[in-house]
């Protein structure tokens, strides 16, 4: 049986309208209304600027809806390494383009918090306190996920025992290119014993091996057809995710300038220091190799 909605009764006395254009279903006291399913009670009451700033609501709504679109990311991501680990690549293909297009989105919502004036900023800024999105636990954990492995990152979540599990675990975990990698080993391509059992938990060092692997696929996509275009999803991938780093940074150089973030990093100079973080080395290389 359906739960009753929670949406208060009207207005007693107020006329009861029975019916709508092309039969819309208009009484929810019984039943779950379209706010209900979305719990959108909590969602857009999660909205709680700290100052009296006009502009805080705009830089909240963006980091908001970007945590949520990371939540769909790991998701997504996520699936992709099992189903990468089971050898179901054609599934796996769907949920990295979703990524990819997920972080189109990322990158278009940077043009709504560049509208965002330094002077604007900085009447809320005191307001955040050392909060600052280097301590987004979701985003470490697309990047371990995507193999910028990197234990330090890992302290500023150490305070919350449910929230450090996650990422440690992510951190500890085989990358989805670790497990691309082993994929390749299980087809019968030759890489290297310390490519596929190593220390998870260590950043990946690019190998020769796997270059001249992805180069016997990349030389035969016909033979090769479903490795290559794992390849190619991968280098979408992280192709959006740098266009998604490079628009943080130009949008952050824009409200800030050169300021240190509220994390106490050097900010630009630091997210500057990121772009330089290749994910997939040899699916890069390749193209120079081939």
């Amino acid at each position: 049986m359906t739960e009753p909605s929670n949406t208060p009764p009207a207005p007693e006395g107020a006329e009861r309208i029975t019916s709508a254009p092309d039969g819309a279903h208009l009484d929810f006291s019984r039943d779950m209304s379209y706010g209900d399913y979305l719990q959108l009670d909590k969602i857009l009451s999660a909205q709680k600027p700290l100052s009296t700033d006009h502009n805080e609501m705009l830089f909240i709504v963006q980091h908001q809806a970007t945590e949520v679109w990371m939540k769909l990311m790991l998701h997504e991501l996520s699936a992709a390494r099992e189903r990468v680990k089971a050898d179901d690549l054609s599934s796996c293909f769907k949920m990295l383009a979703r990524v990819s297009r997920i972080m189109a989105q990322l990158i278009q919502a940077w043009d709504v918090l560049s509208t965002l004036t330094p002077s604007e900023y900085s009447q809320f800024r005191p307001a955040l306190g050392r909060s600052s999105g280097f301590q987004s636990y979701q985003y470490r954990m697309i990047e371990f996920m995507l193999g910028n492995k990197n234990r330090v990152m890992t302290e500023p979540h150490r305070h919350r025992a449910d929230i450090y599990a996650q990422v440690m675990a992510m951190l500890d975990a085989p990358s989805l290119y670790d497990e691309a990698l082993r994929l390749l080993a299980r087809r019968g391509i030759a890489l290297d014993k310390s490519v596929i059992e190593r220390d998870w938990s260590q950043p990946y060092a690019a190998n020769d091996s796997v270059e001249a692997a992805w180069r016997e696929v990349y030389a035969d996509p016909t033979h090769h057809w479903d490795l290559y275009e794992l390849g190619e999803e991968f280098i979408d991938v992280e192709d959006s995710f740098r266009q998604w780093r490079f628009r943080h940074v130009t949008t952050v150089e824009r409200v800030i300038g050169f300021k240190r973030g509220t994390g106490g990093t050097s900010g630009v100079g630091y997210l500057k220091g990121m772009l330089d973080i290749v994910l997939f080395p040899e699916l890069w290389r390749v193209r120079t190799s081939l």
